[in-house]
């Protein structure tokens, strides 16, 4: 039985354990890096160092298109027609879509070098456009979601409040009822006493 990779995991790369693991994943890691970084040998004699500077520089370039996506209309709006405006935000989502693909590839090699050993069970998914226009779709679902559980909350307040006040009406309500009913005994218990006090001979002085 082979060894298991996940879905996002680089073509190229060979899986985790085989005989050339690591010397395929640094050759796909310095195809990530800047061309300069082959000049540091460092590198090359210990992967997991390469696998982390790559890790930094996937993630920079992700963030930095992410920050272009952003702000593309406002930079490149007076000095372009809108629809080559329009042509440079697709050109982003495309890249975005590419790089994500690469931060999360390398974040698996990276993974893979520290000794972790992945597993289906582990739940991975296809790797997906993560860039702004995925955070753009995904913000509304939390807004609702947060929203919904703010309504939950707020309901399971008023109906906890309005709980307390019904247990407290109804327990006032009892000890009022408690409280006549003793006054009533009283009133009773007096008027017996009364009258047979009222009955009893006079003795004479």
């Amino acid at each position: 039985m082979g060894t298991y990779v996940p879905p996002e995991w680089p073509a190229g790369v060979h899986p985790p354990g085989s005989e050339d693991f690591e010397s395929t994943a640094v050759g796909w890691l310095l195809d990530v890096v800047p061309p300069d970084y082959r000049l540091h040998g460092v590198l090359r004699r210990y992967p997991i160092a390469l696998a982390t500077m790559a890790r930094y520089h996937a993630k920079a370039c992700v963030e930095g298109a992410r920050q272009g996506y952003r702000t593309a209309r406002t930079e490149l709006g007076s000095a372009l027609p809108p629809h080559a405006v329009d042509t440079v935000l697709a050109a982003y989502r495309k890249e975005g879509a590419r790089l994500a693909a690469i931060a999360s590839a390398v974040d698996l090699v990276e993974r893979a070098l520290r000794g972790e050993v992945f597993t289906p069970e582990m739940g991975f998914a296809e790797s997906g456009f993560t860039g702004p226009e995925a955070n753009e779709q995904r913000a509304p679902a939390r807004d609702g979601a947060t929203a919904a559980r703010t309504r939950e909350t707020g309901l399971a307040g008023t109906r906890g409040t309005a709980g307390a006040r019904e247990a407290a009406g109804m327990g006032g309500a009892a000890g009022a009822r408690g409280a006549a009913a003793g006054q009533e005994t009283e009133t009773a218990e007096g008027h017996g006493t009364a009258r047979r006090q009222a009955g009893r001979p006079r003795e004479n002085s």
